[in-house]
């Protein structure tokens, strides 16, 4: 049978296929043998509601594998890790016959009080792009489709449908853009979901520069975009500029929008066909998958949650090596979250699992009765909470166990009522319920570990006192086998920070433009996000980005970094276990040009591996640096630039945890900046045919200056202060001053000729 195409359709059918049937499905066409086909909500596992839907995650689901969120498996730096889960999450999609999983998130964590961070890999756009473009391999290889998201500037929860982010072309480009664009190159997506929010005042689903002409024209997306939900505004103006598909159904009314729109020649007819046309291709995308096989292998697909949990898990300090915990010690296990974990975020992602695993059971299945437990706080909600016992009461019984057992366990965390889509955190402090718990416990016995349990960044104001931290995020319905797989060393942690933990909120670069007000939210740190804020202004943080312990050690021998005939950095180092144990560590690549005439961070991440290794073994372990990734947005010429000179590779175990360093020099990319009256003297004086032309003129104004006006001489120490100063001088506003012999008309000849490359006589 003949594929039906847009043009074999009727325009209100052509139409009908740009908008949603109902909530999770499109519309088909019978008679054109056009399916529908059903979209379903992710990230981290499949939320297929099964009777009433909505887009919070209020109404039930059918039983999935929660898998790690973002947070969490984001702390793996390891794509091959997350490229699995994502298949898994594919064969469940396919089971339930869902075409496209709407995910992964990987919008940039610019301050850590969106509400949404836990749904989000990192501060970083290379971590993001590389881990996202995993994930969307993973799933889109059982047939299933993906939906990248939310396109694009969408990093606060806060007034997220109507708010204006309002960023400069730098780094928009390079921070906020730059993990879409590498998915989309790397992984081709089905389909790319628009955000809900305006940039630099458009709607993101009506912007023909952001839907057209960068991710299509640009980058060679050839899928379809589909609104966020509700994220329409102007339907006709949104077709036009590049969305194809309206979610949810809208009852009809837009779609009659649309037809009246092309028969009153409003519209050309030709793109509602090109939106119908990737519409049909989705469909047929989604019918070429195999039938799946059933039913799901539920403790198969719950193992591999528990590996990737204990892959999250960042061990962010053990002094003296109180971890890990030996099976005949006792143990005093406190805090209400060991017995009832908060494993998601709450929103549109929240997945009903198909078990889920307690921290506390998990450990007495290892410590058996040496294993003692207090809750020593209440969680809204929770059991504990409606025992009726007061917070004196509950701390003083957690005093008491932890005096009795040789090694404490205090499960701290947000309650899931401080972080979810929808709203933003107010602070970043854990409960102060909580902390006057730790203290008292730390008083009682100073053998504490801290064990964390937070979709977002929290303070850590004990981190000087307790010898040992655990940070597990959001770990999924396995978090707590994968908690006790840590503490007890079955799993050597290795997890790493993908965010900085600050000291405070207020060091955050987001401070004071975060959330925005009166519908504008402006991104005045502009290109020192995370990480490159904190060593740009040589602040202190708790733990830096890239920071992660292991029960073993690793060495790092003298790296070396060439370029190679593509013009990627291909960089080298031996790495070593130095420990005891078999261990996996997380080699990172940073790169910044030594001098440059662009402002740069000190370093920005480029490359990184995850790299087992056994107790003692070495292994060279390659990295490369993609030539794209070393280029700023130059907006004289709006477009990626490769600047030429020295960079120096650093290669490091963090971003403040340097272990080799070497410098390489670039070929720069070739620009031609046409000379105008304007451009400065310095940009003349460079050019190779205007500038010793120039340069005979100004020896001659600069003599004559000195000469003749002894303040302006007086002012500069030396003829190196005065030609910095000429440097920014316009071109143009030279003639007429002493000393300077050429007319108006001859600057212009000079600068046409060295426009077209012409040889001037001086």
């Amino acid at each position: 049978m003949t594929e039906i195409s847009a043009s074999d359709l009727t325009l209100e059918e052509k139409a009908s296929l740009t908008s949603g049937a109902d909530f999770w499905t499109t519309k088909a066409v019978e008679r054109a043998g056009i399916r529908s086909i059903m979209m379903t909500d992710g990230p981290h596992g499949l939320r297929k509601q099964a009777g009433g839907t909505d887009h919070l995650g209020l109404a039930s689901s059918v039983p999935a594998t929660c898998f790690p969120p973002a947070v969490g498996i984001g702390s793996s730096w390891d794509p091959e890790l997350i490229e699995q889960v994502g298949a898994a999450i594919g064969v469940e999609a396919a089971i339930e016959d869902v075409a496209v999983v709407l995910g992964p998130g990987i919008n940039i964590k610019r301050s850590p009080l969106c509400g949404r961070n836990f749904e989000y890999f990192s501060e970083d756009p290379i971590v993001s792009g590389l881990l996202g473009a995993a994930s969307v391999r993973g799933v889109q290889s059982q047939g299933v489709g993906t939906s990248l998201k939310h396109f694009a500037a969408n990093n606060q929860e806060f007034d997220r449908m109507r708010a204006s982010s309002d960023i400069d072309p730098r780094p928009l480009r390079e921070i906020y853009l730059r993990g879409f664009e590498r998915v989309v190159k790397d992984a081709a997506p089905w389909t790319v979901m628009c955000s809900y929010n305006r940039l630099n005042g458009v709607w993101t689903s009506e912007d023909p520069w952001l839907l057209t002409r960068v991710l299509r024209d640009e980058w060679g997306f050839d899928g379809l975009v589909v609104s966020d939900w509700g994220a329409v505004n102007d339907r006709v103006t949104g077709i036009a500029a590049g969305l194809d598909l309206e979610m949810p159904a809208s009852g009809g009314r837009t779609d009659a929008q649309l037809v009246a729109a092309v028969r009153a020649g409003e519209l050309d007819e030709g793109v509602l066909d090109t939106a119908a046309s990737r519409a049909i291709d989705l469909v047929h995308r989604a019918a070429s998958r195999p039938a799946a096989d059933g039913p799901l292998d539920v403790d198969a697909h719950h193992a591999l949650a528990r590996e990737a949990a204990g892959r999250s898990i960042v061990l962010l300090k053990n002094d003296g090596a109180l971890l890990p915990l030996s099976a005949d010690r006792t143990v005093a296990v406190i805090g209400a979250f060991a017995a009832e974990p908060r494993f998601q975020g709450a929103g549109s992602s929240l997945i009903n699992p198909t078990r889920v695993d307690a921290a506390l059971e998990a450990l007495r299945e290892v410590g058996g009765d040496r294993v003692a437990y207090a809750p020593g706080f209440a969680i809204a909600g929770g059991a504990v909470a409606a025992s009726g016992r007061t917070a004196e009461e509950l701390q003083a019984e957690a005093v008491e166990t932890a005096c009795a057992a040789d090694v404490a366990v205090v499960f701290l965390g947000l309650p899931a009522a401080e972080e979810s889509e929808g709203f933003d955190r107010d602070h970043i402090d854990l409960p102060s319920v909580q902390l006057a718990v730790l203290d008292a416990v730390l008083e009682a016995n100073p053998h504490t570990v801290v064990v964390l349990s937070n979709g977002g960044v929290v303070a850590l104001p004990f981190h000087e006192r307790v010898p040992a931290i655990v940070e597990s995020w959001l770990l999924g319905q396995a978090g707590g086998s994968a908690v006790a797989d840590v503490l007890y060393g079955e799993v050597n942690p290795s997890g790493k920070l993908t965010e900085t933990i600050p000291v405070r909120l207020e060091d955050n670069p987001s401070y004071g433009n975060f959330p925005g007000e009166f519908g504008h939210v402006r991104y005045g740190e502009g290109l020192l996000v995370g990480y490159r804020w904190y060593d740009a202004k040589g602040l202190e943080v708790t733990y830096p980005f890239g920071h992660g312990l292991s029960y073993t050690t690793f060495s790092y021998g003298t790296a070396t970094a060439s370029v190679t005939e593509a013009g990627d950095i291909a960089v080298q180092v031996d790495v070593t276990n130095t420990g005891d144990r078999d261990g996996r560590e997380v080699v990172q690549v940073y790169l910044a040009p030594v001098r440059s005439i662009a402002q740069r961070a000190p370093r920005e991440l480029k490359a990184f591996s995850s790299v087992a290794l056994a107790a003692g073994e070495t292994r060279t372990v390659g990295l490369t640096v993609r030539r794209e990734d070393l280029a700023y947005w130059d907006i004289r010429v709006d477009r990626f630039v490769v600047e030429g000179g020295d960079y120096t590779v650093e290669v490091a175990a963090s971003s403040r945890d340097i272990r080799s360093a070497v410098v390489v020099p670039v070929e720069g990319d070739a620009i031609s900046l046409p000379l105008t009256m304007d451009s400065s003297v310095g940009d003349v004086v460079a050019h190779p045919v205007a500038g010793p032309i120039v340069m005979g003129a100004l020896g001659g104004f600069l003599g004559e200056l000195n000469a003749t006006d002894s303040s302006a001489a007086s002012m500069m120490p030396n003829d190196d202060a005065m030609e910095k100063m000429m440097a920014s001088f316009p071109i143009g506003r030279l003639i007429g001053f002493p000393g300077i012999d050429v007319t108006y008309e001859q600057v212009e000849q000079l600068l046409a000729a060295a426009n077209e490359g012409v040889a001037v006589p001086a």
